[in-house]
C-alpha cells in the first residue's frame, strides 16, 4: 500500500488484477514497420492516449477497454499468479561475440518481434560478419529496436552494456497484422511485483 501514494513514476502489479502506471507516465501506441519481405525494420509511433495521473492497464485481456483496465478481472475470477523468472540478466544470458561486439541473449524474455532475425538468418549467424561494420550497426539497430529486452550487447565481452536512451513511457505494440502484442516499458521506470519485490531495471 506505500506504493499507492507520491507521484513518482512506477508500475505496480496488483494480485489478480491489472498493472497501476503511477505519475503521469505517457502511455502511446507503436506500430511495427516490416519490409516488402516481412522482414521488421523499426517501430512508427502513433498516438498518445489521454490517461489520469493515475491510471490502471488491463492485465487479464479480457477488458472491452484495452489497453485499459475495466474490472473484467474480478468479474471472471483473473489467476495472475506471476512467473516471470527473477534471477538476474547477467547469470541467465547466453554470450555471442562478434568482431568489436558482443551480443548477450536471455531467451526466456523473447516475444518473438523478430528484430533478432535478418532477411535470412538470426542475429548469432549475423555475428560471424561482423568483421563488416555495417554488420554490426545492423546488429545494434536490431537490438535497439527489440522490446522485450532478450538481446542486449556491449563492445567487447564483459563490458559496459550499450542501449539507446528511450523516454519514459509506455508503449501498446502492434504487430503488421493489426494486433496488440505488448506493453513495452522504456526509460528505467521501476516494475515490482504483485509481492513487492521489483524487477529488474534495464
Amino acid at each position: 500500500r506505500g506504493w499507492s501514494t507520491g507521484d513518482h513514476r512506477r508500475i505496480v502489479v496488483l494480485p489478480d488484477g491489472p498493472y497501476l502506471v503511477y505519475g503521469g507516465v505517457p502511455l502511446r501506441r507503436k506500430r511495427k514497420i516490416v519490409s516488402a519481405e516481412n522482414d521488421a525494420l523499426t517501430w512508427k509511433t502513433g498516438e498518445t492516449l489521454a490517461t489520469e495521473d493515475t491510471y490502471a492497464l488491463c492485465r487479464c485481456g479480457h477488458s472491452s477497454s484495452k489497453p485499459f483496465c475495466d474490472g473484467t478481472h474480478a468479474v471472471i475470477g483473473f489467476d495472475g499468479t506471476e512467473n516471470a523468472i527473477t534471477r538476474p540478466y547477467k547469470e541467465l544470458q547466453h554470450v555471442h561475440d562478434g568482431v568489436g561486439i558482443s551480443a548477450q541473449r536471455v531467451g526466456e524474455l523473447c516475444i518473438h518481434a523478430a528484430f533478432c532475425i535478418g532477411r535470412t538468418r538470426p542475429i548469432a549467424k549475423m555475428l560471424d560478419d561482423t568483421g563488416d561494420s555495417d554488420m554490426r550497426s545492423n546488429i545494434m539497430g536490431r537490438i535497439d529496436h527489440c522490446p522485450s529486452g532478450s538481446y542486449s550487447y556491449a563492445l567487447e565481452r564483459g563490458g559496459d552494456t550499450i542501449e539507446p536512451d528511450l523516454p519514459q513511457a509506455v508503449s501498446v505494440l502492434e504487430e503488421e497484422d493489426g494486433l496488440a502484442s505488448a506493453l513495452w516499458v522504456t526509460g528505467g521506470i521501476p516494475v515490482l511485483r504483485a509481492d513487492g519485490r521489483p524487477l529488474e531495471t534495464r
